[in-house]
This record gives C-alpha cells, sequence and structure tokens, in this order.
C-alpha cells in the first residue's frame, strides 16, 4: 500500500513560488529522504506534508485518503524537529506520554508504548529526568520517543541531527536506522547532508529550486545521475567537473570523474599542479589545479604527496560521465 502521494502539488508564498509540481509516492515501509541545498524547499515540503502550511494547489493523500483539508493532529503523521521541541516543565515520561493523554488513550495502552518506546531507545534510566539534565543525543532520542509512542502511518524528521556533533549524529544515524528496521515504519527524513541520504535512504528525493531533480535509491543516483547537478550534489568528495577539451581538442562537453575515479600515473593525461593534500589515514585527498580548474583526487591508502608538486592523474573511460552545456546527463 501506499504510505504518501503527492500529486503536482505547489506552494506559493505571495509572488514566490516555493514548490513547483511536486509528484512522488513513499511505499508502506520504505525510509524516503528529501535531500537538496539550502532553500530547496525539501523542508517546507516536509511542513505541507504535515499540514503545518496549506499547499496552494494539488493533492495530498496519505494512507490512501486525501488530506489536503485534514488538521495535523488527524492526518496520521508524528513530526521529530530539529530543535527537539521538548517541554522544559515535563520529565522525560510526561513529554512522551503527552500527546497520548490528549488523544484520551487508556492509562494501560500509555503504559505500554512508553514502556517499548523507551527500551527501543535506550530511554528506561532517563524517564524521570528533565530536558535540561540530558545531553544533546538524549533529548533527540525524547523525541524519537514521543513520536513512535503515536503509532502513525507516517513519520516525518526534519533534519534531526542538524544541532548533534560528528560523533553523536553518526550514532544517532544508527540508531534511526535500526528503529526503522524494527518499526517497518514509513519514513520521510529531510537533511542537506548528502552522507545521510546515502547511509539512510531506501529512495531518495533530490530537490532543487523547489522541483524535483531525480528520483531513486541511493545507489541508482550515484551511479546514473540524471544531470550535473545530482552528479555533483551526491558523492564525498563531490565530482569533479572540467571541459573536456582539457583532454581533447575542440570538445564542447563537460567531463565528470569521481574522485575515487581518479589514480596516479606516469602516462596520465591530467598533467596537475598539488594546492592541498588532506591525509585521512586509510585515504588520501589530493586538491590540485589543471589551468583554472580544481580537480580532486581521492587516493585509496596513504601516499606522500606535497603542495606545489606536479603529478599525472590517470582514469578510466569508463568511469567519466559527459553532460551538455545545460548539465544534462550525454548518453
Amino acid at each position: 500500500m501506499t504510505a504518501l502521494s503527492l500529486r503536482n502539488v505547489n506552494k506559493s508564498f505571495g509572488a514566490v513560488h516555493v514548490l513547483k509540481e511536486i509528484s512522488l509516492e513513499v511505499e508502506e515501509g520504505e525510509f524516503v529522504v528529501f535531500v537538496g541545498p539550502s532553500g530547496c524547499g525539501k523542508s517546507t515540503l516536509l511542513r505541507v506534508i504535515a499540514g503545518l502550511e496549506d499547499a496552494s494547489s494539488g493533492e495530498i493523500h496519505i494512507g490512501g485518503a486525501q488530506v489536503n483539508m485534514t488538521p495535523p493532529s488527524k492526518r496520521g503523521i508524528a513530526m521529530v524537529f530539529q530543535s527537539y521541541a521538548l517541554y522544559p516543565h515535563l520529565n522525560v515520561r510526561g513529554n512522551m506520554t503527552l500527546a497520548l493523554k490528549q488523544e484520551r488513550q487508556p492509562k494501560s495502552v500509555i503504559e505500554e508504548r512508553v514502556a517499548k518506546a523507551s527500551r527501543m531507545l535506550n530511554l528506561e534510566p532517563y524517564l524521570d529526568r528533565y530536558p535540561s539534565e540530558l545531553s544533546g543525543g538524549q533529548r533527540q532520542r525524547v523525541a524519537i520517543g514521543r513520536a513512535i509512542v503515536r503509532e502513525p502511518q507516517l513519520f516525518l524528521f526534519d533534519e534531526p541531527l542538524s544541532n548533534l556533533d560528528a560523533a553523536l549524529r553518526m550514532n544517532t544515524r544508527l540508531e534511526i536506522a535500526t528503529l526503522h528496521r524494527q518499526l517497518g515504519a514509513s519514513m520521510i527524513y529531510v537533511t542537506h547532508d548528502q552522507t545521510e541520504a546515502m547511509t539512510l535512504a531506501d529512495k531518495i528525493v533530490v530537490l532543487r529550486d523547489g522541483r524535483v531533480e531525480q528520483i531513486g535509491s541511493p545507489m541508482e543516483l550515484y551511479n546514473n545521475p540524471a544531470n550535473q547537478f545530482v552528479a555533483g550534489f551526491l558523492g564525498a568528495p563531490s565530482m569533479n567537473f572540467f571541459p573536456a577539451d582539457l583532454l581533447t581538442q575542440g570538445d564542447t562537453r563537460t567531463m565528470g570523474i569521481r574522485p575515487e575515479d581518479l589514480f596516479v600515473a606516469d602516462d596520465g593525461p591530467l598533467a596537475v599542479q598539488v594546492s592541498h593534500v588532506e591525509h585521512l589515514g586509510g585515504d588520501t585527498n589530493v586538491i590540485a589545479h589543471k589551468d583554472a580548474h580544481q580537480i580532486t583526487a581521492r587516493l585509496f591508502g596513504q601516499h606522500q604527496v606535497a603542495a606545489g608538486e606536479t603529478l599525472r592523474l590517470g582514469f578510466n573511460p569508463e568511469s567519466t560521465y559527459a553532460f551538455d552545456r545545460d548539465g544534462a546527463r550525454l548518453p
């Protein structure tokens, strides 16, 4: 069954057209990530799905029912915000039970759901603590637990890891992935972080300027990007782009090569000057220039390369991508 269906959804704020003809589907149990740069409309789209903003036109269906005129509390959704949005005067248990009490759920149901969510999120030792007594990661788990106890049709996550440090982001990302497997629930997750998108999603929706650029699994988008924007947005370090005439006289295309597909070769066609080297232990990122074009090579292992050095880089022609002047992918 389809958990969510959007049909030609538009959203305008006055004269500003923020969402443009958005159509997509989220299947039952699917983890879908909306990803794109700041200002692309991904958080606005999430708020339209939740009912916190009204769509200017188009249809929103959740669980097979059109919900355009349905208030947020009746849409069968639960939302986890970037800011946690916990009540400071309530302890963990109070924050997790509040919505259920407002729904007038029986006490036995409330206790059962809170106990289950607490076990899943390792929150049992903290139920009597207040938000001020918790770390950032613990607060985010409470926010997630508050969503779980409602047993919604659809979970909505709005950049939930943005306020966490790098180590906590990784741990919480793993917790969310595990939670999805345990619940088997439909989830939509908004982020600008392509690493989160690649590691969490069953399906990625890439947005730019309020439009859908491409939809597919992480590796489908990584290996077969529809255009130069998608190719450059997914991947770390990002794909290299440079005019093909750096290699072939008179060629007007743009060539794309991922950093991991470049290697040092004495007879390599790209003679570059190294401007910076990042020694990461298992990998070495070499940032270099060819004329005015920056090129990054991700070399596996440890390499003794220094700034100012000249290198020749090679690549397998089958690993390259070609784009026309408008950024569309060429065969």
